[in-house]
């Protein structure tokens, strides 16, 4: 009988075979096998099962002989990501806005190769969630690509940059002028991607959201502001920057109340300066980017928080909540 073009291939079959079909519950015979691999059109004989398995092993895949009743034969013993890492992987895919519901689906398809198709199943199941917000942009996957090269060539970028008008419709911001920016580095903050830059125009290091980036392309010139890049600290970045709304870097203290000190640091860190006033208070002292945004998270704190200094700032956030509160005034009188 003349020997098919995949008979070469047969070791690579069968690995396929024992990573798709089998795991610690679905194990199969030497029989098995052997009818597997004809599906790919490959002739096997039991002895060169035996040999193809002990090559795999010596080649660092764990395949063994189950010999139980219940569970009789071969199966992938372990993999390159255990279920739950999987299911880790899956779910930030999933849960991550900046990444588009196709290429989410893609991705989450790529993921389920690594595990058996049993497995696979229980991890679709697992991670499903309807009605979440997703970005709409396919090119996001080109401007990270695009960003890295900028960064590790040392070159600035251009692109421009869209927001939403109240129809839904996609409205760039400067009236369509490029953005040209030295891009420093990449932010994954409340499930969206984000470049840090420094704008020389402005001479201020900005972020933009990944996925409101058009037609970006690397340039030319070298990468400015260095030197206001070395110090940056994305963690003290995320951290005084509400919903990475930009605004005046004020260092502010407040009074909380005890039962919100849990809250406080995980919002800025074991770091933060905290201090004891009186049994029940205690004061925090941090530097914050004022901006609405913190004002509303401000005012979630259900008036256990209060600003203390520097006066502006407090005025700042009465005046907010007074405006916010007047408009909800002149609804109910219409």
């Amino acid at each position: 009988m003349a020997k098919s073009s995949n008979q070469k291939l047969k070791q690579l079959y069968l690995l396929k075979i024992l990573s798709e079909y089998t795991d610690e519950t679905h194990a199969m015979t030497t029989r098995e096998l052997i009818e597997k691999l004809a599906e790919y059109d490959v002739n096997a004989e039991r002895k060169s099962i035996y040999s193809d398995i002990e090559a795999l092993n010596t080649m660092g895949y764990d395949i063994l002989n189950d010999k139980s009743h219940d569970h009789y034969g071969y199966y992938m013993a372990s993999r390159d990501f255990e279920m739950p890492e999987l299911k880790l992987l899956v779910d930030a895919v999933q849960s991550s806005r900046f990444i588009t519901e196709k290429k989410s689906r893609e991705l989450i398809g790529k993921l389920e190769k690594l595990c058996s198709k049993y497995d696979a199943g229980k991890l679709q199941r697992q991670v499903y969630v309807s009605d979440r917000l997703k970005a709409e942009n396919e090119s996001i996957y080109y401007n990270i690509d695009g960003i890295h090269e900028g960064i590790q060539r040392n070159r600035q970028i251009s692109f421009r940059y869209y927001e939403w008008d109240p129809d839904k419709k996609m409205r760039f911001k400067k009236d369509g002028q490029r953005y040209l920016v030295s891009p420093h580095m990449l932010i994954w903050n409340d499930a969206n991607y984000y470049l840090v830059a420094y704008e020389e125009e402005s001479g201020m290091i900005k972020h933009f959201r990944v996925d409101k980036m058009v037609e970006l392309s690397v340039e030319d010139a070298e990468r400015q502001g260095k030197e206001i890049c070395r110090d940056f600290s994305p963690t003290m970045y995320s951290r005084k920057s509400f919903q990475m709304f930009g605004g005046e870097e004020v260092t502010v203290t407040m009074l909380c109340e005890e039962s919100v000190v849990g809250v406080m640091i995980d919002r800025f860190g074991k770091e933060v300066s905290v201090r004891q006033i009186k049994p029940g208070q205690f004061q925090v002292r941090t530097e914050i980017a004022v901006s609405p945004p913190f004002f509303g998270w401000l005012a979630g704190m259900g008036g256990k928080v209060k600003i203390i200094a520097p006066n502006e700032v407090a005025q700042e956030a009465k005046n907010h909540l007074k405006a916010v509160l007047e408009q909800w005034d002149e609804k109910e009188e219409k």
